[in-house]
């Protein structure tokens, strides 16, 4: 009798599982682990100690810089996912028609073309814009993140749309409701978790992003990837171990809030 094709089955599956798996994590748990290090060496333990995230707690500029991320992430996550809402509604709740797979490919472009690009060319327009206007606040960088960040919210809020029942939304129709009434009592509710789901995705992309901030960002505005980034090239202690770690735990918090709400039923 012919078995169904199982990849846990093929051989050496779970050696390489293991692998992988040390791999992506150790990394990960040496560098939190000596963020506890007493001592200045990233190489010696030389005992426990919360010296380090005190350190960093106390240091003005990880505080501001971490309170610019979060400014930038919040805006840029709530326009993103307003913007990711209003183009997956158009493109779910209409007939199919000829172009809808481009508008899909240009919704999603961000995803397919490298980092670097987007960045680059961010940063032309922008410096353009900085010269018409004599503008250079943080507006540019929320703008950047918006842009960036909307793919990642539109696709978990596509996915609700796709997989909600539109029988709610056709029994308010031929109760009259209006279209504004329909998608305001029946519509939003529903696709409430994906909206969350898509917020709390795109505010994480927008928290750790680098490349783009680097780029667009101009003199004193450091988000706390930027920082840490600057810290590296010149001098590394524990510290920014420290700093990672918590950066780790919120955007761990965040991740496994976004499986939840994900998994949510309507």
């Amino acid at each position: 009798m012919a078995r169904y094709f199982d990849v846990k089955r093929q051989t050496g599956f779970a050696t390489i599982a293991i692998v992988t798996f040390v791999l992506l994590y150790l990394p990960i748990a040496i560098l939190v682990i000596y963020a506890f290090n007493e001592g200045e060496s990233l190489a010696n333990w030389e005992g426990f100690s919360l010296r380090w995230f005190v350190a960093a707690a106390n240091n003005d500029a990880v505080k501001q810089a971490a309170w610019r991320s979060l400014v930038i992430a919040a805006f840029a996550a709530t326009f993103a996912t307003i913007a990711a809402t209003m183009a997956a509604l158009a493109t779910t709740r209409t007939r199919r028609y000829r172009g809808l797979t481009f508008k899909y490919a240009m919704i999603n472009q961000p995803l397919m073309v490298p980092e670097i690009v987007t960045a680059v060319a961010l940063l032309i327009v922008f410096s353009q814009v900085k010269v018409w206007t004599g503008y250079s606040g943080l507006g540019y960088l929320i703008l950047a993140h918006t842009a960036f960040c909307i793919p990642f919210a539109y696709l978990p809020v596509r996915a609700r749309l796709e997989n909600m029942d539109l029988a709610l939304e056709s029994a308010a129709a031929d109760l009259y409701a209006t279209p504004w009434k329909t998608f305001r009592r029946i519509t939003l509710p529903l696709l409430q978790p994906g909206i969350v789901a898509g917020f709390m995705l795109a505010f994480v992309i927008s928290l750790d992003d680098v490349v783009i901030t680097e780029f667009v960002k101009s003199g004193g505005q450091d988000t706390l990837p930027t920082y840490m980034l600057g810290q590296l090239r010149r001098v590394i202690t524990p510290e920014v171990n420290a700093i990672a770690t918590l950066f780790l735990a919120l955007s761990v918090l965040i991740v496994t809030a976004f499986f939840f709400i994900n998994r949510q039923k309507a």
